[in-house]
């Protein structure tokens, strides 16, 4: 009765130690997944801001009627 008693206590020791192992390495992976994210949508917004200034770009907005159109000033260049 001892010896199922012990191999039970080291199943469960073994049991616990994998769980938050693996816990562990779940949130470590996803916390760095997310940093990655974060700044890759940090670089493509600045990208998109830099890239609204050259010349040439038209801003388009939604008229009454749904569809987009270019601005007054843009139609003028």
């Amino acid at each position: 009765m001892t010896a199922i008693l012990l191999r039970f206590a080291i199943y469960a020791i073994i049991a616990i130690a994998l769980y938050l192992g693996i816990r562990r390495i779940w949130r470590d992976w996803t916390r760095q997944f997310k940093a990655e994210d974060e700044e890759a949508k940090r670089l493509r917004r600045e990208r998109d801001l830099r890239e609204r200034q050259k010349p040439g770009i038209i801003d388009l907005k939604r008229g009454d009627d749904g569809t987009f159109r270019p601005n007054k000033d843009d139609r003028e260049r």
